[in-house]
Order: C-alpha cells, then sequence, then structure tokens
C-alpha cells in the first residue's frame, strides 16, 4: 500500500450521466489511504458490515493490502479495489466496490484495472465473490471465468471460513 495520508492522482476517467445531474461524471482514481470515515461509510453502502462491525480490523486489512485504488467525485470516495499478492505468482482481488447510485457507470470496470495494474505480468489472478447473476457479468465482462466452466482440465476452488 502506498504512504498513508499521499493522494497520488492515478488516471481521471469518465462514468456517464452523474445521478444528480445531466453532466457527465468526472472521477480521478488515487492510490493514497482514503479516510477511515469515507471508508466506512462506502463499505456501509453496500451493505458488507462485516467490515463497518471492526473499523480497526478494516483498517489493519487496508494497510496491510499489496495495493488499494480508490475512486473519487471529488471529496467523496466512490469506491475502493485492493489486491493481495506476492508480486509474483498471484494477485487476488480482495475488495471493489461501488457507490450504489453509481453502478454500470464503468467505475467499478476502471477500479479493477487500476487495482491489477503493478501485477499485469502474474499470471494467475482470482477473487471470490457473491453468487449473484451481476457479479458474473460483471467479472466475466472482465475476462474472469468461474472455476467450474474452465477446461478440459477442472479447476477447483476451495475455501474455509472461521468463525
Amino acid at each position: 500500500m502506498t504512504t498513508p495520508g499521499r493522494r497520488d492522482p492515478v488516471q481521471e476517467g469518465r462514468a456517464g450521466e452523474s445521478p444528480d445531474t445531466a453532466a457527465p461524471m468526472t472521477f480521478a482514481l488515487t492510490t493514497d489511504a482514503p479516510p477511515m470515515e469515507s471508508v466506512l461509510a462506502r463499505y456501509d453502502s453496500v451493505g458488507w458490515s462485516a467490515y463497518t462491525s471492526d473499523p480497526e480490523t478494516l483498517g489493519r486489512a487496508l494497510h496491510g493490502s499489496s495495493h488499494v485504488v480508490c475512486a473519487w467525485d471529488g471529496d467523496r470516495l466512490v469506491g475502493p479495489a485492493r489486491v493481495i499478492s506476492d508480486g509474483a505468482t498471484i494477485a487476488y482481488l480482495q475488495d471493489v466496490l461501488v457507490h450504489p447510485g453509481l453502478h454500470q457507470r464503468g467505475i467499478g470496470r476502471r477500479l479493477v484495472q487500476a487495482a491489477f495494474e503493478p501485477f499485469a505480468a502474474v499470471h494467475q489472478k482470482v477473487l471470490l465473490t457473491d453468487d449473484d447473476d451481476s457479479q458474473r457479468a460483471f467479472y466475466t465482462a472482465l475476462g474472469f471465468t468461474e472455476t467450474h466452466d474452465v477446461g478440459p482440465s477442472p479447476v477447483r476452488a476451495y475455501v474455509r471460513f472461521d468463525g
């Protein structure tokens, strides 16, 4: 992760029409450490209470991530994405979320692309997500394949949730 408090613009993007106005929305992608109150508000807006119920652990998770990218609309955190990686063989997309009022505007796509940019040479990029048709559509549009769809030699994925 980058130095806390540093706000380095990565790129600006356009995300279609803003829900509040008819003008196109422009957002900035940064690799800064977002303020915890902004992070909590964004995670809460998508109902990820497992994260918001323990802000200290969420803060440690963000700080311990290999790469964090945030989309900003001015001073409003639109969404973060973070990757955990060894930098050589695997890059795991842990979180990507966008304010619910701004879905389907290309922000999530750009967040995922920017989150994986430092890991372009890494062959194995993985994630776990909800069993939801919109999630499947989003990730397959980004080139991901569900493990049960890989052939002819199937890949198996396992997960263990403790406590």
